[in-house]
């Protein structure tokens, strides 16, 4: 089972969209710094998460919400206000 997982930073408010089959495992690479966007942004929170079939349906739903490049878009998909086909 894969997962579609959305992290956020506390002190700039960035997102980050990823799918991973281990969400735990990816966090804790972000947090400690070993991401890219671990290294740029503090406070990272899980602040969705997602079971999805398989990775190709992850992928397709990751890619979809980066391709948005609106927080607003975001906000309201992880508040359930924007309903996504899966």
């Amino acid at each position: 089972m894969h997962y579609l997982y959305i992290l956020q930073s506390e002190e700039t408010g960035k997102y980050y969209v990823g799918e991973s089959r281990d969400v735990k495992k990816r966090l804790e690479e972000h947090i400690s710094g070993r991401t890219s966007y671990g290294k740029r942004n503090t406070g990272i929170k899980l602040v969705f998460k997602e079971a999805v079939i398989n990775r190709s349906k992850a992928k397709k739903l990751e890619s979809f919400l980066k391709r948005q490049k609106s927080r607003k878009f975001i906000d309201k998909f992880i508040d359930g206000k924007i309903n996504i086909p899966r």
